[in-house]
């Protein structure tokens, strides 16, 4: 079966209002699984420290590394399988969250090809929005995440584990799954792109407010890349390779 012959798959040729892909009530529920995500961010920002005190510059210590790649790992797993309950309710599959898969050679090498200059682009982005809000605001309070970046093998063989999760998971929940519906809600596509954004960013409350905000404006990056594709395949392979990247190895490069 072609992807656009999948029911409110994310790739329909036509111009009209796409269809929902599954219930209005599994979006609430959606929304409602990140209001609550957002709420234990923000215990967790302003959860006392071992030194006392609120805003203590570490978010966790070290130690809690693995049982937190671990927790995180489930979490996305457990999302997605939400979102695939929710369109396979509506005779809907994996396909219609991910607008269909490799199909060749060719097709593979060519979302390989866009997927790199969109990470030259997303690296770019990132910087600039940490350089405005940190110039706009000065420093900030918020815990950091820091701590918990791998150290160990076994801690970084569990972090590219996490990145290719995250990867996968949260491309076909918030680009497969939350893009498709707000679009349907909406029938405007920029304002699926940016509401979806904003609810990603949100799901990284844990990080502070400063990185909701850059988060925000990366998943609205993620979301333009995904209509303009009409599928996630890229969006995949960009999302794994950033996160395994930005919290692994870079500073193996650079150091």
């Amino acid at each position: 079966m072609q992807a656009n012959e999948v029911h409110g798959a994310i790739n329909p040729e036509s111009r009209e209002r796409p269809k929902q892909i599954a219930s209005w009530g599994r979006l609430v529920g959606f929304l409602l699984i990140g209001a609550g995500v957002v709420m234990m961010g923000f215990l967790a920002q302003h959860a006392p420290t071992e030194t006392g005190g609120a805003t203590g510059s570490q978010l966790a210590n070290h130690g809690k590394a693995i049982p937190i790649y671990l927790s995180l790992i489930a979490m996305d797993w457990a999302l997605l399988y939400y979102c695939w309950a929710a369109v396979h309710h509506y005779g809907g599959g994996l396909t219609t969250l991910s607008g269909g898969r490799w199909t060749s050679w060719k097709s593979l090498a060519i979302d390989m090809g866009i997927a790199l200059p969109f990470w030259l682009l997303w690296e770019g982005t990132a910087y600039g929005a940490h350089w405005v809000l940190s110039g706009a605001t000065g420093p900030g309070g918020a815990k950091t995440v820091d701590s918990l970046l791998p150290q160990s093998v076994s801690e970084i063989l569990l972090w590219v584990a996490l990145s290719v999760t995250a990867g996968i998971c949260e491309e076909l929940a918030f680009r497969g799954f939350l893009q498709q519906q707000f679009h349907a809600l909406s029938g405007n596509i920029v304002v699926a792109v940016l509401a979806q954004g904003l609810v990603f960013g949100l799901f990284h409350s844990y990080q502070g407010w400063r990185n909701v905000a850059v988060i925000s404006v990366l998943g609205a990056l993620y979301g333009a890349l995904a209509a303009w594709r009409r599928n996630v395949r890229a969006n995949i392979v960009v999302h794994a390779w950033g996160d395994v990247w930005e919290g692994w190895l870079k500073f193996v490069v650079w150091r």
